[in-house]
């Protein structure tokens, strides 16, 4: 059995074109994670590359790669020589035609766990997905690791509560958000405090009703790959216990390691006295996959 007390890593960096940059810095703060005692680390979505779903352009396509692939076989290699658990965000190359944006999930052991391919994909003012990415087609999933049973959903998932709801009835005691989410400049000072807050509280929201960790990784700094105003990140990485309080959450501007000890006995003690999963009515919830109630 995994020990209860378990240190849950985030590694939070701003991204640049040079790719070979971006994966040294990477594994920088996986290292970093790990000498602090981390048992299990998370990085950022698509950690490699600057945020290109900026525009729509098919040069970006030529930086995916199967999964797995080169990158997770290089992370795998880490994980058994660091002995931790490693949730890596990847740009799959499945197909000629098909990609998809996906998790790759690896054991301490360095073994390669499994993949979650993100379910929903925006289509938003410089958050372009639909043009690169193939919506997901595994479901959403949890994995026994080393560490404990986790679950892992990607951004644009973490707003809809059926996402992380499906993820902790297959028992995820923590939910893995690898995100990259930001203001546009031109919105910032009207909109950004309040879009700031509307995800984490929606991401809070899912701690509380699920009774599990959360933990979301973002990216910081200004990326305009292509020239235009780009989005500025708002990093803030966070982790919320099972009550829905950070318990950790990193600067604004700043590339950071966050290294948070999770008691994992918690979930169960949350899901006990706060017993949201016993007094589900599923019997009367068939409606939930049409599209509106008309």
């Amino acid at each position: 059995m995994p020990n209860a007390r378990v240190n849950i890593g985030l590694v939070q960096n701003s991204c640049s074109s040079d790719i070979e940059a971006n994966l040294a810095a990477a594994i920088r703060g996986i290292r970093e994670a790990a000498a602090r005692g981390a048992n299990i680390v998370c990085l950022q979505e698509l950690f490699l590359s600057v945020y290109f779903c900026q525009i729509e352009d098919h040069k970006y396509f030529d930086l995916a790669e199967p999964v797995p692939g080169p990158t997770t076989e290089l992370l795998q290699s880490l994980a058994r020589d660091l002995g931790i658990v490693l949730v890596a965000s990847l740009f799959e190359r499945r197909a000629p035609g098909l990609y998809h944006n996906t998790a790759a999930i690896i054991d301490a052991d360095g073994t390669f766990l499994g993949k979650y391919r993100k379910m929903h994909i925006p289509d938003d003012p410089l958050f372009l997905e639909k043009f690169y990415f193939t919506p997901g087609d595994l479901g959403f999933r949890a994995w026994d690791t080393a560490f404990g049973r986790i679950g892992v959903c990607v951004c644009w998932d973490q707003w809809y509560p059926e996402a992380a709801r499906l993820t902790a009835l297959q028992g995820a005691q923590i939910i893995f958000y690898p995100t990259a989410i930001g203001w546009h400049p031109s919105e910032k000072e009207k909109y950004g405090k309040r879009h700031h807050s509307s995800w984490e509280t929606v991401q809070r929201g899912h701690a509380i009703a699920n009774g599990c960790y959360v933990v979301a990784p973002n990216r910081c700094g200004h990326e305009a790959p292509d020239g235009g105003d780009g989005i500025e990140f708002w990093g803030q990485s966070f982790v919320s216990d099972p009550s829905g309080e950070i318990i950790a959450r990193a600067s604004v501007d700043k590339d950071e390691v966050l290294v948070v000890e999770a008691n994992l006995d918690s979930v169960d003690t949350q899901r006990t006295h706060w017993p949201f999963l016993r007094d589900r009515r599923i019997e009367s919830y068939g409606d939930i996959t049409r599209r509106f109630i008309d």
